[in-house]
């Protein structure tokens, strides 16, 4: 048995055909939906990247317990579960941030890993005498380092997402008799920067003549409307282009029939917003459908019904336990409590649902929860976003660790047995102790936080899927909480959770 898990980061479902955009050009993708049951009440857990690839390679909530940060030592892996049953895994990416302090653990869990340099800041072209690069007017960001990274592209192909694609279907084909395998595909695009070469712009009829602009700031638009229709022209393009290169992999599983006796996931880790309720990117506003409502397709072999949808709630914790399942691996040889589920049965429409809501959100700030119907947005309840703590035996995150530098006062952490589903000693720091070196990661930062997140936000997005229009309907609420609660209980929610979010009447 064969399963292949891919992933592109930042992927809008509101950008692809099988979820009903008419523009943005994505054959390839669409090869794989009609093969495939569609899921269209799909959603991310915990955001952003770290955080929800802790969820799918753990199948538990990460953003209940920490922020951004690595494999823990006491969690259970996919790829470690697969390896005590004789199942190989491998991964090929070109996601830096697994390679930088923060991200440690999740490819060494694999049992072979391939990484392509260059996104972003990536640390890898090393120049000092920098004087003479010459920086254009830009909105956004403008970074020397990825300047300096993408020196040597002069085609599609010479990007990193491309290599990773295309380093995948030669993996494909050098393995094409094996057996016992993951295979994990993990493309970086479209995250920004949105850098594509015009061939892929001139897809978009793109015509714009302002300050060069492919790198967005997080947060408030802050551009004139010309440079935002270019920016969003500019993610379609990368969206088109990672598409292209998808398909060299789609040819080799053609080419060999892999689809005939091989799973096939195909996901991502969050969405992104792109001038919607006047943010840009994510992070630092409420957990919109934008970023939290994403695509799925899952292809099984023997496909019955290629191109079926199904309406029921799904979560990207639910990939663990699925692909456990495929193999025949019960998940409590795992040791762990899952707190996902198993998605075979309602891809065979063997049951209606396997869940009844499906809870998100970003460490420290509103925890989220839907049923389908409605999402309701619960905020902290004091305006100091008290009482909250991180738990970590591992003392990193994003580019940096707690330590002397950004920990206030160390007499304040505790260890020991502190979590409800482990007996594995970990660290407890209060959050308002923290520095944190991260904007863009700030739970802690009062000002962002009560600007954005300071009321509870109840919509219907059955009736309103753009979330514009508030509901005031006490009752509705009552019912909303008391899902909210029961599944904080089911998650293992620490009790500060509770209290932080003015429910601690529910312990």
């Amino acid at each position: 048995m064969k399963a292949i898990v891919i992933l592109m980061d930042s992927l809008n479902r509101r950008f692809l055909s099988t979820y009903g955009n008419e523009w943005v050009k994505t054959p390839n993708i669409e090869r794989i939906a009609e093969k495939s049951t569609v899921f269209d009440n799909h959603w991310t857990g915990s955001a952003p990247c770290m955080p929800a690839r802790r969820d799918m390679l753990t199948g538990r909530l990460n953003f209940l317990e920490r922020n951004w940060g690595p494999i823990e030592p006491f969690d259970c892996t996919l790829p470690e579960v697969l390896r005590k049953r004789g199942i190989r895994s491998h991964i090929v990416t070109d996601h830096y941030l697994y390679f930088i302090t923060g991200g440690e653990n999740y490819c060494q869990s694999f049992d072979t890993w391939e990484n392509f340099r260059g996104q972003e800041v990536d640390p890898w072209v090393s120049r000092f005498d920098n004087e003479d690069i010459n920086v254009p007017e830009y909105y956004g960001k403008y970074e020397v380092q990825y300047y300096l990274n993408r020196s040597g592209y002069k085609s599609d192909g010479d990007f990193s997402t491309p290599k990773t694609f295309q380093q995948a279907a030669q993996w494909l084909e050098r393995n094409k008799n094996a057996d016992n395998y993951l295979l994990w595909v993990e493309a970086y695009d479209p995250h920004e920067p949105f850098d594509v070469t015009e061939e892929f712009l001139d897809l978009y009829g793109d015509d714009y003549k302002g300050k060069e602009y492919f790198w967005p700031e997080y947060g408030v638009v802050n551009v004139p409307l010309d440079a935002l229709q270019h920016i969003r022209k500019r993610y379609a393009a990368l969206v088109s282009m990672t598409d292209k290169w998808l398909g060299k992999m789609l040819d080799v599983m053609d080419k060999n029939d892999i689809w005939q006796d091989t799973m096939v996931i195909f996901t991502t880790d969050h969405g992104y917003m792109l001038g919607e309720h006047n943010f840009m990117a994510k992070n630092f506003m409420p957990a919109y459908n934008e970023v939290f409502h994403l695509p799925m397709m899952i292809h099984m072999p023997g496909q019955t019904k290629p191109g079926q949808r199904i309406n029921g709630l799904t979560q990207n914790i639910d990939l663990f336990p699925t692909i456990l399942d495929y193999f025949g691996i019960d998940q409590k040889s795992c040791g762990n409590p899952i707190r996902g589920k198993s998605l075979l049965a309602l891809s065979k429409n063997e049951v209606e649902k396997v869940r009844d809501y499906a809870l998100y959100g970003y460490f420290g700030k509103s925890i989220n929860i839907t049923d389908g119907k409605y999402t309701y947005f619960r905020a902290a309840k004091n305006r100091d976003n008290s009482p909250l703590y991180i738990y970590a035996s591992m003392l990193s995150t994003l580019r940096h660790y707690y330590g002397n530098s950004n920990v206030r006062d160390i007499s304040k952490i505790e260890c020991g047995k502190l979590l409800k589903w482990t007996d594995f000693p970990v660290y407890r720091i209060p959050a308002q102790n923290l520095i944190n070196g991260e904007k863009t990661q700030d739970f802690n930062d009062t000002r962002i936080y009560n600007k954005f997140i300071e009321d509870n936000m109840l919509f219907d997005i059955q009736s309103d899927y753009e979330q514009k229009m508030l509901i005031t309907d006490e009752k509705l609420e009552k019912h909303m909480t008391e899902l909210l609660c029961m599944a904080l209980k089911e998650h293992d929610a620490p009790d500060e959770q509770f209290v932080r979010m003015g429910l601690d009447l529910f312990l």
